[in-house]
Formats: structure tokens, C-alpha cells, sequence
């Protein structure tokens, strides 16, 4: 058996559905008596948990992943593991490539991470899981460490994605969509309540997917929405990822009418071109796009959008880059990623004709980058003079003679935030806080 007390140290790449998983496998390693440390240094277990969706993060995580294997030639007793997408699409590779790491685990198998290191006691060999098509979907019982702020917590309420964008890994690397069963979701949202949790942040690749795969017309996002919100009193409960065809007015309405489900929508469009939509397999057109954007301000003249889009899709050209420059500056999105096109072995896209350079993507990118820039300083103008509620995160990252905060319109670890000047609070709190000054991402202000 794993002795007691020992420590770990985490890495967790990616975004808040790895987050997720981390606090799984911490949640495991906790029961069995490790403790979380602060540096590598001091842990017996060193844990990588990985994203391997575009080159980027792929080159980000060997980089993590090279420099705890240093860390572990100088202390051999210590045990290296790495989790995670990066694993699940170049495990094999990997164990020739990094032989100093003890276990790879792909994206199913880590909720068993316990099991794995006990035989590594009886068979010091590496051990590679197989390399099998995702199932696990996790539940309220699932131990899990939180490792957010205590007043605000992810919610997974799927596994996988069964879309099929061209440019895309994650259906390879996470399998197809597998809903959470909705009366667990709503223990889990209790568990949250109980530990005071203020803002709930609902995620998925897709929300709006949620409960296809039951084939049951009472389990959908919008029958969900509607049962957190008779069954709890969490004053912030925000949507990230919403598909943009699936977005249908019951969802709009449920929003207008309930200030706990922030106006806040989350829509990677990924291009408005109705020639590269085509290309990328996203069954929607400008036109739809459009429209889809007039009826979410008609119904919610509040709220932020935010959404990503791609330059240097394949066979992309100058007057696809004009017509998605044309939409930005017509409607004028409060949150907008701009992100080159990867090409990734494995997706369709690769097998497209006319690649882009990577100078192009990135003068692509440069131009709209730019262009966004003078819409959400305008967007954050707005707000001068005015009072919005506030929800505390502490002491700001930026200098200690400040806190930091968000309103219902920036999510965190995305969006901008709001640093406070004056008045005194403490993290969780909601406060009324009147701004003074706009920069392009963040707002200043004093609490009323």
C-alpha cells in the first residue's frame, strides 16, 4: 500500500475541464493521505496534468514536463506522472521520448490514479494506460479538491463532445458526449452551496449538448438551469461554452428572467465566412450569426458576449478576414480570443488544400487583435460613473494596495477584471462597486 503523508506536486495545464480532472486525481491522492505542496522540491509525487488540443499547449506541456524530470534525475526516489490530453495522443511516443517519467495516464484512467501508483510498487517498469476510447464521467461522489477560491467552483456537467469541427482533436482525445445524470448534478450543486460558494461556473465543450445522448426531452441545460435554481440559493451561476446553434430562445428567456443565470454568453464562433464556416464542418452561416446576436441583445440588452475567432484557416483569404473584421466592428463583442490556426495531424483540416504561412496567420491575427482592442476599451468605457455588483476574488496580483474583483460580465481567469481603490471587503463578498476609470480589459472603481 502507498505509505502515508506524502506530498504532491501539481501542474495543471489547459482549461477548467482539465482543472476538473486535477481536482479528481487530488481528491484521491488527499484520501489516501498525500498533501499538496507548494514546490516540486519538496513533493514525493510530481503530477502533470496536460492539454494536448493545439501545438501550443502540446509544446507547453513537454516544457513542463522536461523540467520535473531535471528535478527528478537530482532526487531519483521521486515519482513523476503525466496525465492528460498530451497523453492520450502521444502516450507511446512520449514513454520512448521521456523514460524519467513513471506513469502515463491518458484522459480515462486518471480517477483511478491510486491504483496505478500501488503497482508501481510490484512492477517499477513505466506503465502506459491503454490508449482506450474515454468513458469515465465522474459524479458527486467523486472525491475531488477544490482548488479554486472557496467562492467559486466548476461544475463538468459532460465528458467528450460529439460535434465534428474539422480543426478539432477533442472527440479523439476526450471520445464522444456523455452527460452527467441530472440528479447528481444537482447533489453536487448542494455540495457547493454548503461549502459557500458564490459563483457556480457551468462547463462543458458544449453546454447546449447536454442530455442529446439520454434521448429524454426532460433532461436538457435549460430543465437543469431550472432546477439549480429552485434547489439553491448560489447568487451567481455562469454558462461558458455555449454552442451557437443550439442557443434557442428558452435558454435567452430563462436568463432575462432569473439575475442569478448571468448575462454572460460564451459562443466560439471561430469565423463568420460563410466559405471557411463550411470548411470547418460549423453548420451555421453569417446571416444566422448575425441574427443569432440581434436576438440574445434583444432579449438580454446587458449582456456580454464573448467568443474566439481563427485566423489562417486553410484556404482562408484577404476578403474572408475583411468580412470577419466587418462583423467585429458591426456588433461590437464585449470579450473577443483571437487565435492562429494550428494544424494538427489527426483533424480533417490538415488534409485541406492552401495552408496559410505562419506570417499571414499572425498579421491576420495582429490586425483583428488591434481592432478588438479599440471596441472593448470603448465597451469598458460604458461604465464610468456607474455601479455594478462586484464579486470579491482578494488582494490583487498586481500590487497589494489593491483588490481585485469581477462583475457579472468577466469570467474568471478570461476576462479582465475590476481592481477596487477604496473601501473594505473580503474575497466572496458582492459588493457595489462605482468606476472611475476603463482600460481596454479591466475597470477601476471604489465600493459604494
Amino acid at each position: 500500500m502507498i505509505k502515508k503523508s506524502k506530498n504532491v506536486f501539481l501542474v495543471s495545464l489547459g482549461c477548467p475541464k482539465n482543472l476538473v480532472d486535477s481536482e479528481v486525481m487530488l481528491g484521491s491522492l488527499e484520501k489516501s493521505g498525500y498533501n499538496i505542496c507548494e514546490t516540486a522540491e519538496s513533493a514525493d509525487l510530481l503530477l502533470v496534468n496536460t492539454c494536448g488540443f493545439i501545438q501550443s499547449a502540446v509544446e507547453e506541456a513537454v516544457e513542463e514536463i522536461l523540467d520535473l524530470a531535471e528535478i527528478k534525475k537530482q532526487f531519483p526516489d521521486k515519482q513523476l506522472v503525466v496525465t492528460g490530453c498530451l497523453v492520450q495522443r502521444y502516450g507511446a511516443d512520449l514513454q520512448k521520448e521521456i523514460p524519467e517519467v513513471d506513469l502515463f495516464i491518458g484522459t480515462d484512467g486518471f480517477q483511478n490514479l491510486i491504483s496505478h501508483l500501488e503497482s508501481l510498487e510490484t512492477s517499477p517498469p513505466p506503465v502506459l494506460s491503454p490508449l482506450v476510447t474515454p468513458s469515465f464521467v465522474m459524479n458527486s461522489s467523486t472525491p475531488r479538491s477544490i482548488s479554486t477560491p472557496s467562492h467559486r467552483a466548476y461544475m463538468k456537467i459532460t465528458e467528450g463532445c460529439s460535434n465534428r469541427c474539422s480543426y478539432c482533436m477533442i472527440p479523439a482525445l476526450r471520445g464522444n458526449l456523455r452527460s452527467r445524470n441530472p440528479e447528481d448534478l444537482l447533489k453536487e450543486v448542494q455540495i457547493h452551496e454548503q461549502s459557500g460558494v458564490r459563483e457556480l461556473t457551468l462547463i462543458a465543450q458544449d453546454l447546449t449538448s447536454y442530455g442529446l445522448d439520454f434521448g429524454r426531452k426532460d433532461v436538457n441545460l435549460v430543465a437543469l438551469l431550472k432546477n439549480i435554481l429552485a434547489s439553491s440559493s448560489i447568487p451567481w451561476i455562469r454558462l461558458l461554452y455555449l454552442y451557437p446553434v443550439r442557443l434557442q430562445d428558452e435558454l435567452l428567456d430563462l436568463m432575462a428572467e432569473n439575475s442569478r443565470i448571468l448575462p454572460y454568453l460564451d459562443l466560439p464562433l471561430q469565423h463568420v465566412s460563410d466559405r471557411i464556416l463550411k470548411l470547418m464542418n460549423r453548420p451555421y452561416s453569417l446571416v444566422e450569426t448575425q441574427k443569432l446576436i440581434e436576438r440574445i441583445r434583444l432579449k438580454l440588452p446587458e449582456s456580454a458576449i464573448r467568443t474566439t475567432f481563427m485566423t489562417g484557416f486553410p484556404g482562408e483569404r484577404e476578403e474572408d478576414v475583411d468580412t470577419l473584421a466587418a462583423f467585429m466592428q458591426e456588433f461590437e463583442l464585449d470579450h473577443v480570443g483571437i487565435f492562429t490556426y494550428s494544424n494538427e495531424e489527426g483533424c480533417k483540416a490538415e488534409m485541406l488544400p492552401d495552408h496559410c504561412s505562419e506570417e499571414i496567420k499572425e498579421k491576420r491575427k495582429d490586425r483583428l487583435m488591434e481592432l478588438q482592442a479599440s471596441i472593448s476599451k470603448k465597451k469598458n468605457s460604458r461604465f464610468v460613473g456607474k455601479t455594478e455588483q462586484v464579486l470579491v476574488e482578494g488582494i490583487s496580483q498586481e500590487t497589494e494596495l489593491l483588490l481585485e474583483g469581477r462583475t457579472r460580465f468577466q469570467a474568471p481567469d478570461i476576462d479582465g477584471c475590476v481592481y477596487i481603490n477604496s473601501g473594505e471587503c473580503a474575497p466572496g463578498d458582492l459588493v457595489n462597486v462605482t468606476f472611475s476609470e476603463a482600460h481596454i480589459y479591466d475597470l477601476v472603481g471604489e465600493i459604494v
